[in-house]
């Protein structure tokens, strides 16, 4: 069976309109071990992906991505003039992995961070709604992808 996951991005850097015009896109820059382990070990080609913004005035879903790639080394952590260098990384040992996602297609309206908080009783123990979570990959069950899913028709 398919995981499903959540995936954040502020979108001033990287936005659900800027994927849809790449169609296709590494997800760079992650930096943290946990979300580095999904990618890694348990993301898989064809497992469907809310794409979420976060850190903006709206936090919430707002579109429909796909994984794309099998995990790979993040060619970031290699580049000095990268934000996202990582001196102790290397080309034969790299730590940071990253994968491809590939647009479906934008949300009928953002799936507001309130809105998925409201409804939280059939989500359950949802990392997102968590509170200090920070993970920019996160696991969603398919109860949960589908619950916040149909909050999308809902006013």
């Amino acid at each position: 069976m398919a995981g499903m996951w959540l995936m954040k991005s502020e979108p001033d850097e990287f936005s659900i309109d800027a994927l849809a015009e790449v169609t296709h896109e590494p997800w760079t820059g992650v930096r943290n071990y946990q979300a580095r382990n999904f990618m890694r070990d348990a993301m898989r080609v064809g497992d469907p992906v809310l794409f979420y913004h976060s850190n903006c005035a709206q936090p919430g879903v707002a579109g429909i991505a796909e994984v794309a790639s099998a995990a790979y080394p993040d060619p970031t952590q290699f580049d000095p003039d990268s934000a996202y260098y990582d001196p102790k990384s290397t080309r034969s040992a790299p730590r940071w992995l990253l994968v491809d996602i590939r647009f479906v297609r934008r949300c009928k309206r953002v799936i507001t961070l309130d809105a998925i908080r409201s409804a939280a009783e059939p989500l359950g123990d949802f990392a997102l709604i968590r509170r200090g979570n920070r993970l920019s990959v996160l696991p969603v069950t398919a109860a949960q992808y589908q619950h916040i899913l149909s909050l999308e028709h809902t006013a």
